[in-house]
């Protein structure tokens, strides 16, 4: 008997020791969030409130600066977390990326899923991707927090999913200058709400105008737009200093939203032609930019 006593209390002690170690590790492993982007929302929501309208065809939505913002403000609010990455979620007939698309998906930390469009240009599909992706994550402790930026009812079910598993849902808006452009059932669901003003969007929505400089300019070439970029950032350099571009390397390949901007109108100034627009110039401009820093570091 005495043995036996023994021998379960041994069996207890190892279990016991097991389950401290295990925990032991559980602490040890870091936070993880990531973005969830409704572009359909995204688009109709900011545009009404920059352009004043919700036809994606009469304004330039700077997605690289917007989603660079939208991970620095993930990075303010999630502060012991890592980022697993962006999920941007649009519609596309056929499901076949357009060019902007496809640009975003290049992107780094960036996954694009694509819903239908109907025949009245109507996303199908989108909300129930969502749900895919969010459950999915939390079923498999993929993320802890999940920021989801949208404001359709349909993405109720989503969040439930997600927080049967134990992630907590964070529901980011937009500023709608009248009224709500968020479902009630779906404000009532989350953990937590923010939303995201004028000043936020500002920068990287702008209506479709062609500056008096582009009348007649030759596109400029890739390389020249790269060269531009990295002159802008030895000015930068010169003007601010070495502690300024400490403080800027951490978040390579990222811009904060207001560098990113100065450096837009910089170089316009510079080509006198207009990059809005010009995803492929912008990456180029960027890269410049960042190039000719991390040269000097």
């Amino acid at each position: 008997m005495n043995d036996d006593l023994t021998a379960l209390s041994a069996r207890v002690d190892r279990t016991n020791e097991l389950l401290e170690r295990m925990l032991a590790e559980v602490a040890k492993t870091p936070s993880t969030h990531a973005i969830f982007v409704d572009a359909g929302y995204l688009y109709a929501a900011a545009g009404r409130l920059v352009a004043g309208t919700e036809d994606r065809r009469a304004f330039d939505l700077d997605a690289q600066g917007l989603i660079d913002a939208l991970i620095d403000r993930a990075r303010t609010i999630f502060a012991d977390s890592r980022l697993l990455r962006v999920y941007w979620y649009d519609g596309a007939r056929r499901r076949i990326h357009t060019a902007e698309q496809q640009t975003i998906a290049e992107l780094p930390d960036v996954k694009v899923r694509l819903g239908n469009l109907n025949a009245n240009n109507q996303q199908k599909g989108v909300d129930s991707l969502i749900r895919t992706d969010l459950e999915s994550l939390a079923r498999h402790r993929a993320i802890s927090d999940a920021a989801l930026l949208g404001g359709d009812e349909d993405l109720v079910s989503a969040v439930e999913a997600a927080q049967g598993y134990g992630a907590r849902v964070h529901l980011w808006g937009i500023e709608a200058p009248e009224g709500r452009n968020q479902a009630e059932p779906l404000l009532w669901e989350v953990d937590s709400q923010r939303t995201l003003d004028l000043d936020f969007f500002k920068p990287y929505v702008a209506r479709r105008t062609v500056p008096a400089y582009e009348a007649g300019a030759t596109r400029p070439a890739r390389e020249d737009v790269r060269f531009v970029g990295a002159q802008i950032a030895a000015k930068w350099l010169s003007d601010r200093g070495r502690e300024a571009l400490v403080e800027l390397l951490p978040g390579h390949p990222y811009l904060p939203g207001p560098v990113d901007q100065d450096l837009l109108v910089e170089a316009e100034g510079l080509l006198q032609y207009s990059l809005r627009g010009q995803a492929d110039l912008r990456r180029a401009l960027r890269d410049g930019f960042w190039e000719h820093l991390q040269t000097q570091y």
